[in-house]
């Protein structure tokens, strides 16, 4: 028989493209109180108030609540912290409603609520069960493995060995799956290890997939020397494949992200020699490498990666490597080409946000692009991501300088809008600088200031009073300092 519903994760063979959590070393299991439905929750906190089977089956009698597969399997699902109370409810379930025909999903749930609690001789007994009624299959090993794996003194590959016993295949995607779990358990040795005993033992060959999940386990445990052993002994299995990415990722993504001063260099040579056969790491990599080229200020080099990965290998960039793209390009001085990026975004669907815009506005600033910052911050505005307060007080500052005064007032009205700060350092800024051209509008925002609890310096209002009274405008000041000391 075989079971089409969906699985826990540890119930799946895991797919070497897929992320592997690394298994925590004490696992927070969902409880009954996560479920949605009233009756899961009725049944789950039954379970977990029962001091034994036999107060369980009186309680679950007392409620007299329907149960179907379904339902089984559900109640299980969240009852992961009562290892005991789940299998009395199973067998409760199974006598009382279903004629003890349970779903293989179910009889899986209970294998893996065992070992996950590692109770090992019970779930040992259901395995068993489970193979006297031809219900065994690859996930109830996954399980198995996984659970074993992160056991301390837990022997999976002993489990793997033993599948005969059992009726079960001792295949590549069973060794994939026990490879799989000694992984996720940071047990890198011991995977490793395990082929020779599976080629030894069963005749067991590695695939790609083996070096894949390996290499994983290389990355996760930040191992460059091992992941070159190993990357050499794929390469003398299975050659190289295209197909293998995920394998290609891992590795060069170890080599490049390690301590070693020559890692960059030396990921670089592997990526050229995946090249000339075809062959390709994948985003990951990708992702490391630029930012190993930024931290080495090898500049030029990651605009040429770039220009590789996404112009000839079609590789789509997510939001991390457009901001490193802009960071290295700001770091040549090339803020003129900085916008293309943005466009370049929008046209695949990744849209910016706050810390892209930021970085963006940053860049252009710097670059003395105010044109092009004017139009960035206005759209910063629009899309209500703010620019932050190093951005407003530069913004600011820059504008006023070259005597943009329209732009400047327009950053300082978006900042009164959304108290984007600082307002206090802004303000005062902005009327100092308007008071030699534009007095008018300087006494205008000044007054804003104060009415709108603003501090405004008296450093500020003395310089004011210097200009108003040289036209004879000292009323001015007199009735803006009322205000001021009203304040």
């Amino acid at each position: 028989m075989s079971d089409h519903r969906a699985k826990r994760p540890s119930d799946a063979v895991t797919s070497p493209a897929g992320k592997r959590a690394r298994a925590p070393s004490a696992p927070e299991f969902p409880t009954y109180k996560d479920a949605k439905e009233p009756k899961i929750q009725i049944l789950g906190e039954i379970l977990a108030s029962a001091s034994a089977a036999a107060d369980l089956d009186a309680e679950l009698d007392k409620a007299k609540i329907g149960v179907t597969t379904d339902d089984v399997e559900k109640v299980l699902r969240f009852s992961y912290a009562h290892p005991r109370a789940a299998v009395a409810f199973f067998r409760w379930a199974g006598h009382k409603h279903l004629g003890h025909e349970h779903s293989p999903y179910s009889w899986n749930l209970v294998v893996d609520i065992l070992g996950k609690n590692r109770l090992f001789e019970p779930m040992w007994d259901t395995v068993r069960s489970m193979h006297s009624q031809r219900l065994l299959s690859l996930a109830t090993f996954a399980s198995v493995f996984s659970s074993l794996a992160a056991s301390p003194g837990g022997n999976p590959l002993k489990a793997f060995v033993d599948m005969p016993r059992y009726g079960m295949t001792r295949d590549t995607p069973a060794l994939n799956s026990l490879l799989s779990a000694l992984c996720r358990a940071n047990r890198l040795d011991d995977a490793r290890a395990a082929i020779p005993v599976a080629r030894a033992e069963a005749g067991t060959r590695p695939d790609a997939d083996s070096y894949a999940i390996i290499l994983e386990g290389c990355e996760a445990a930040a191992d460059p020397r091992v992941a070159r052993e190993v990357f050499d002994e794929m390469v003398r299995a299975v050659g190289f494949d295209p197909d293998n990415v995920p394998a290609y990722d891992s590795f060069l993504t170890t080599l490049v992200s390690s301590d070693s001063p020559t890692a960059l260099r030396e990921a670089m040579q592997y990526l050229a020699v995946l090249s000339k056969r075809r062959c390709s790491p994948g985003e990951k990599f990708f992702r490391a490498a630029l930012v190993a080229h930024l931290e080495a200020h090898e500049l030029r080099d990651a605009v040429a990666l770039w220009d590789d990965f996404v112009g000839h290998r079609g590789l789509v960039p997510d939001m991390e490597m457009y901001n490193t793209m802009i960071m290295v390009q700001d770091s040549l001085g090339h803020a003129e080409v900085i916008v293309e990026y943005l466009d370049d975004m929008a046209f695949n669907g990744v849209f910016p946000d706050a810390s892209t815009y930021n970085l963006v506005l940053r860049v252009l600033l710097k670059g003395r692009k105010l044109r092009e910052a004017a139009a960035i911050f206005s759209e910063m505005v629009k899309n209500e991501l703010w620019p932050n307060e190093e951005n407003c007080s530069l913004a600011l500052r820059m504008f006023l300088d070259t005597r943009d005064w329209e732009m400047g007032i327009k950053i300082w009205n978006s900042m009164v809008e959304n108290g984007l700060p600082p307002l206090e350092e802004s303000g005062n800024m902005l009327v100092s600088k308007l008071r030699d051209d534009r007095l008018p509008e300087a006494c205008k925002y000044a007054e804003d200031m104060i009415d709108r609890g603003i501090k405004l310096s008296s450093s500020t209002l003395s310089k004011l009073k210097q200009c108003l009274q040289k036209i004879n405008k000292g009323d001015i000041h007199d009735h803006l300092l009322r205000k001021w000391k009203a304040r």
